[in-house]
């Protein structure tokens, strides 16, 4: 078999009855019943549900409803018989599941924790406060340029996420953030895109979620994981177990370095599969290294179609 890493998806996308594209899989419906018992709400309802765009945008909702989604995707590819993964790293919530699939975290803690950091994170930006866009085609340089100038005199935006060589998120105040949209716009940017989340993640306005998330890390335990995790932080793995809590603390006030873990990634195996709802991951990935093969596990049928790739000599 071919070697593969894995990356989790995370808030963003989801999508409305996304469970339903896994029908064949009952590991997935199980993951969700199991994680919906996790944190008493219907997630598993939220997933499969047509209708559920509302309640699914809502951070609180999101963030373990994803966590679920990711981690049922691993178990059904892990019960087809696929060998272990050469590392994992999961881009901003999902780096939840990778550290759940990589033997790190217990998913009934990850469920709390996840449900725990939607609702801090809530709590330390309004719905409305805060805003969060895509920047397609400035490279990072000149986001981040941007987004400093602005700071300067007195607005409230970050580079936030490190998609790809051409695509870079901004977070921030939302008057900030639409201010930075017009000047990268003036620029030349080929498209501005709000994204489908109400808080702006991965920025300093979001201290107080990480002060909060921080002490309730406290109490969960984290053992080394068996496979190797790379984290949005650092795009490295954690020294030890004991660092965990730590990286996940600065993940929500840091932006996501998924360039560079991507191209680590890479640099460890032939094949990166995405593990969980759409397709998003992958198509960064074929921007950020073309050497490696990048497939989604984006539904039953795409499950089957990356273990036959997998095995393909």
């Amino acid at each position: 078999m071919k070697k593969f890493a894995m990356v989790f998806p995370g808030q963003g996308a989801q999508f409305p009855g996304m469970a339903n594209q896994y029908a064949a899989h009952p590991q997935v419906a199980e993951t969700l019943a199991e994680a919906s018992d996790a944190v008493s709400a219907d997630l598993k309802g939220m997933a499969e549900s047509s209708s559920s765009e509302a309640d699914l945008r809502r951070t609180e909702n999101t963030q373990p409803a994803m966590l679920a989604m990711d981690v049922g995707v691993f178990r059904a590819f892990e019960s087809a018989g696929a060998d272990a993964p050469e590392a994992l790293a999961g881009h901003s919530l999902g780096e939840y599941a990778a550290l759940v699939c990589g033997g790190a975290m217990a998913f009934a803690d990850a469920m709390r924790a996840a449900r725990f950091r939607g609702q801090a994170m809530a709590r330390a930006a309004p719905p409305g406060a805060g805003g969060i866009s895509a920047v397609i085609g400035p490279g990072p340089e000149e986001v981040d340029e941007v987004c400093a100038a602005l700071r300067g005199s007195g607005a409230k935006v970050w580079a936030a996420n490190y998609n790809s060589p051409a695509q870079t998120v901004i977070a921030g105040a939302a008057e900030s953030v639409a201010r930075a949209a017009e000047e990268l716009k003036r620029r030349g940017a080929k498209k501005i895109a709000p994204l489908p989340m109400s808080a702006p993640s991965h920025c300093p306005l979001m201290s107080p979620a990480a002060d909060e998330l921080a002490e309730f890390l406290g109490g969960v335990q984290f053992q080394n994981p068996r496979v190797p995790i790379l984290h949005n932080k650092t795009a490295a793995e954690a020294p030890s177990s004991g660092d965990i809590p730590e990286l996940l603390r600065g993940q929500v006030v840091s932006p996501v370095l998924w360039v560079d873990t991507v191209r680590a990634l890479a640099a460890r195996a032939e094949c990166v599969l995405e593990c969980g709802p759409g397709r998003t991951l992958s198509a960064l990935g074929k921007r950020i290294a073309p050497q490696a093969k990048h497939m989604a596990l984006e539904s039953s049928a795409a499950l089957g179609e990356c273990a036959r790739a997998l095995g393909d000599e």
